[in-house]
């Protein structure tokens, strides 16, 4: 039975997020899962590297679904890109991958971007893609106190506590902030991630950014483990699923 790994791209606003949910909510799997039917007739179940919350965009979401007939993955790409219209959702890469190949197993690591606008202004052309800050924002500071995060930790502060995951330690590999015109950006790598740990995180650097914290007290909520220490939690328009990365020889 052939397996196929696709790379997508969505918007995440109109959605209750990516895994499947009641039949009345609408799901980024759910329409994935539609698509495949109406071109292929048949009924799967698509595995994800990343179950993006409400909100939350994907650049480079992949997934993989097995099926009975061998098709050529240009077309099963095609096919989709056709049957998901108008949907805001994208098929950019259809290969065929191994029978083992798991998008949720195989990844070594997920990286994830939030973008914050930071002017006066309001957004018009990017509203639910950013995070509108008004307060001018240090970069740099936020960058140093972010590498207090990188590493093996427990965290628990900046844990959802409806989060899932079995234990809250984790192994942050990068934290990454800069400036880019009007916005600031941060930049997530870890292979993985507990629930809204990237958006606690970011509200929390976006707090010393503004000059409200400092980054010794990013190191006492840290060492808290408690999520009555973590800062505001940034809002899920922001952030963006960027890409999972695979040995080379997961293919």
């Amino acid at each position: 039975m052939p397996r196929y790994k696709l790379i997508l791209e969505y918007d995440g606003g109109p959605y209750n997020g990516f895994q499947a949910q009641e039949a009345s909510q609408p799901t980024v799997q759910a329409s994935l899962e539609r698509a495949i039917l109406g071109f292929s007739g048949e009924t799967v179940r698509v595995v994800t590297a990343g179950r993006t919350d409400t909100g939350v965009h994907a650049l480079g979401q992949v997934i993989h679904f097995d099926l009975t007939k061998d098709w050529k993955p240009q077309v099963v790409a095609d096919a989709l890109n056709a049957h998901l219209v108008p949907e805001p959702i994208a098929i950019l890469s259809a290969e065929r991958c191994a029978d083992d190949f798991s998008a949720r197993f195989a990844a070594t690591s997920r990286r994830y971007l939030y973008r914050i606008l930071n002017r006066r202004s309001p957004p018009a052309l990017d509203h639910g893609k950013v995070w509108p800050l008004k307060k001018p924002l240090d970069a740099a500071a936020m960058h140093t106190a972010g590498q207090i995060l990188v590493g093996l930790h427990d965290f628990t502060t900046f844990r959802d506590v409806q989060c899932q995951a079995k234990s809250p330690v984790k192994t942050l590999d990068s934290v990454r902030v800069w400036r880019e015109g009007e916005e600031v950006r941060l930049e997530f790598s870890a292979r993985s991630f507990l629930h809204r740990q990237v958006r606690s995180m970011t509200g929390t650097l976006a707090e010393v950014g503004a000059g409200r914290w400092t980054a010794a007290e990013v190191q006492t909520a840290l060492d808290a483990k408690d999520r009555k220490a973590c800062g505001p939690v940034a809002p899920a328009g922001g952030l963006y699923l960027v890409e999972a990365i695979y040995p080379t020889a997961s293919k």
